[in-house]
């Protein structure tokens, strides 16, 4: 269907303007046969025009079907019945009217081709191209068919109009193999074509947009068949918002939306994630040409100061390192850069090399040739013929040294002279944003990264078998309540999640004498499982230095407990050593139902939300990737010492996050939500001084 070498359109005609012989026309240039279908003509723009399939010479690879809704059902049918291979439905109205009796006429042509040699794409679909075989299959808008160049690129979108927008970018010069908008995801849907083009040598890189997809896990799954081929996937999801808006119980419920859970699934599986459509094309046309790094340093070599700086920012925003230049390479800088320029990465060699190239040549090479770099960037700063002249320069070098050059396209002549020029260099790579530059390049790191990890085996379990078994039996006797914060930290703690040390006591007496057997200064704070933020309910007092102040505070908090509506079930007072000042992390969990477990972590306290500093991954993660989650945090800084505060022990919290992800991950199914808040972590300490589960309810066998 979608590389045919035949193909037939159902209701084809003479009318202008009419779908049918849009998509006749749009297939001039075409390398297979085109047979229009339509009983009242005898030709249709110069071809002939055949009765029904059954007329036809042989079984079509893709009919196309342009007529209205009514008579889809029956073009469905007789496709089916000549074995056709696959059809694209034009027409709307189906089930995205969520009418009941047009949701099941869609769900009737499904059913027909289930089971067939037939699949269909569409309904509510404009067509697709694949430029690989000169064929725009479509009534749609998209530029003239043209031989592919190198770093082909191929759209998958649920959008008609998404793909025709971006499948422009042909026309400037980006070589495009497929633009295949799904419609209604009927039959074949985004998965199935994210696997399909994995295996089609014509695109070295996919670009996806959609908003949302009925079964995720497929992507997923075509995901790493793209990445065990390596063949980069870039994904922008819309529809971000709304859907991780639902209240929670807890902090992991409000952190560990829809969207985010998107995010770290599809990340996890190796699929490069952008936030703007802006960013679709020109990152996966990055991807097309750059294959895979060797290193990780870039180098920047510009005529401008202020634009290096530019650069220079961005690559600490995005975390892409520019080494310094070292030996060689920094002598031959300082043999050719005037001292009013910067020997330096990023490298001005100043307005002189609009007069002589000849040092612009030498530094450029030089870093390029410096395994310490495995790309440069450089500026286009006019668009004009002195600009366009410059390519060859960097076109040669990024060839001899198979090195991509990521060109900052700095004009805002968008499409002036030497747009298209640039596009068309196989090592190039042109960038209209800094940003998207150096996303794109951290993003070709991470994927890289993760590439390897998936190489790699998987590691050992850190929590043993009886262990898992205590605590899944403790779940089951729990089902369908929400744990006390005592009883939370006992099962946190048999996975070895460091929890302090507490009494849990009845009365305010009781909490004074409890508080001096463990030292003061303490906190108390209600034992409840119907009061899940005790600082919000004013039921938690902190640093209570004797007795008298602690049955005080005690007898007030079980007032304020004992007063709220509706009456909360209180299992007493729990007293607790107070903890030594340090960093807050927290922990969540959660099982999300086209996801799996899946494990948050970030800057903790109550803060949390509104701050919003914090990694989503599938659970569980070996403690290497709860290391990459904890330093890719905002505040990662604060993580290495803080006014004064000791280094957190990176590895230990890692390590610490890794057997909370086994907890997860583990008892997904009978857990609802679970969260540890604050993890207190002062160097080498590291303690959990709060934890909330709410247990699944029971299932029934």
């Amino acid at each position: 269907m979608i590389s045919p070498h035949s193909i037939a359109i159902i209701g084809a005609s003479n009318r202008p303007g009419s779908f049918g012989l849009r998509t006749v026309n749009n297939l001039v240039g075409f390398d297979g046969r085109v047979y229009p279908i339509n009983p009242k003509y005898d030709r249709i723009a110069d071809l002939t025009c055949f009765a029904s399939l059954d007329a036809l010479p042989e079984s079509p690879d893709c009919v196309v079907i342009a007529v209205n809704r009514d008579l889809v059902e029956e073009a469905v049918l007789e496709s089916v019945k000549a074995g056709a291979g696959g059809v694209i439905v034009y027409a709307g109205g189906f089930a995205e009217t969520a009418r009941d009796d047009l949701v099941a006429l869609q769900d009737r042509i499904v059913r027909h081709v289930a089971g067939s040699r037939t699949r269909l794409i569409g309904p509510n679909c404009l067509g697709i191209t694949n430029y690989a075989r000169g064929a725009r299959i479509m009534f749609g808008r998209m530029p003239e068919p043209k031989p592919l160049g190198p770093g082909a690129i191929a759209l998958v979108s649920q959008s008609g109009s998404v793909s025709m927008c971006l499948g422009q970018a042909a026309a400037r010069g980006i070589s495009v193999s497929h633009a295949i908008p799904v419609g209604n995801s009927a039959d074949v849907g985004i998965a199935d074509l994210v696997a399909y083009l994995a295996d089609d040598d014509s695109c070295r890189a996919i670009a996806c947009i959609f908003e949302g997809i009925n079964d995720p896990i497929q992507l997923i799954e075509a995901a790493g068949i793209a990445l065990s081929v390596d063949k980069p996937l870039i994904v922008y999801k819309m529809a971000v918002g709304a859907e991780g808006a639902t209240a929670a119980l807890s902090h992991t419920g409000a952190l560990a939306g829809a969207h985010e859970a998107y995010k770290a699934a599809l990340t996890s599986a190796g699929v490069v994630m952008v936030d703007n459509l802006e960013d679709v094309v020109e990152t996966a046309v990055f991807f097309a040409k750059a294959g895979r790094p060797r290193g990780r340093g870039a180098a920047v070599v510009i005529g401008s100061g202020g634009l290096g700086v530019i650069a220079a920012d961005k690559a600490e925003e995005y975390g892409v390192p520019l080494p310094q230049p070292q030996g060689e390479t920094l002598a031959v800088l300082l043999a050719n850069v005037p001292e009013f320029g910067a020997a330096r990465n990023p490298c001005d060699v100043t307005a002189q090399a609009l007069n002589d190239e000849r040092p612009l040549r030498a530094c450029a090479e030089a870093m390029l040739s410096d395994p310490a770099y495995c790309t440069m960037v450089v500026v286009h700063p006019y668009a004009d013929a002195a600009s366009t002249a410059r390519l060859p320069l960097w076109a040669d070098l990024a060839a001899k040294y198979d090195k991509i050059v990521c060109n900052y396209w700095a004009t805002e002549a968008l499409e002036g002279p030497g747009a298209r020029e640039c596009e068309e260099q196989p090592h190039i790579a042109t960038f209209r944003s800094m940003r998207r530059c150096f996303a794109a390049l951290a993003a070709w790191h991470a994927r890289e990264d993760l590439r390897l990890q998936a190489q790699a085996s998987r590691p050992v379990r850190l929590v043993d078998e009886d262990a898992r078994q205590r605590v899944a039996m403790a779940l089951a006797d729990a089902a369908g309540r929400t744990l006390t914060e005592r009883e939370a930290k006992q099962l946190l703690s048999l996975y070895g999640v460091p929890v302090v040390h507490e009494r849990v006591v009845q009365d305010a007496k009781a909490a004074a004498e409890a508080a001096g057997t463990i030292g003061f200064p303490v906190a108390i704070k209600i034992e409840s499982p119907d009061i899940l933020h005790k600082t919000e309910a004013g039921v938690l007092r902190i640093g209570l230095r004797d007795a008298a102040e602690v049955e005080v505070a005690a007898a007030d908090i079980l007032a304020k407990a004992r007063a709220i509506r509706p009456a909360p079930a209180i299992k007493g007072v729990l007293v607790q050593p107070m903890v030594p000042a340090g960093i807050e992390v927290m922990m969540g969990g959660r099982f999300d139902p086209q996801f799996g477990p899946l494990v948050v972590t970030g800057l903790g306290g109550v803060m949390v939300e509104l701050m919003r500093d914090t990694a989503l991954a599938l659970a569980p993660v070996s403690p290497s990737r709860a290391l990459e989650m904890l330093r890719g945090l905002r505040a990662a800084k604060a993580l290495a010492g803080f006014r004064g505060m000791p280094a957190v022990d990176l590895d230990r919290l890692a390590e610490i996050v890794a057997r909370f992800s086994e907890f997860v991950a583990d008892h997904a199914q009978a857990i609802v939500e679970v969260d540890v808040n604050p993890l207190i972590c002062n160097g080498d300490r590291i303690v959990a001084v709060d934890a909330l589960i709410v247990t699944a309810a029971a299932r029934v066998n």
